[in-house]
């Protein structure tokens, strides 16, 4: 979609190489490692049922009273106490069983 017509020998596919190049690569990749965080934290409570006050507790105290003011890795761990992994992000978007 364009507002103004592209021209025959337009190659836009040649132009996403800003992803790669420089440092956007490294940001990128740091919306993925929030998405795995995300969707583990999703996992969790519904594993442990979406009203679960012990859980809602825990992510109160470990990620939101914490915020800035340690790693997010340890909010993360205190909250679900375990390390995160990439299995939730993997089954959320369709990859894995």
């Amino acid at each position: 979609m364009a507002i103004i017509p592209t021209v025959p020998y337009n190659r836009s596919q040649n132009t996403f190489a800003h992803v790669w190049a420089g440092s956007y690569a490294a940001g990128y990749y740091s919306y993925l490692w929030a998405d795995v965080l995300a969707c583990d934290a999703w996992e969790t409570f519904t594993a442990a049922g979406l009203r679960n006050d012990e859980i809602g507790r825990r992510y109160r105290e470990a990620i939101l009273e914490a915020g800035g003011s340690r790693p997010m890795i340890e909010g993360f761990t205190a909250f679900a106490g375990r390390g995160p992994t990439m299995d939730a992000l993997l089954r959320q978007k369709g990859l894995a069983p």
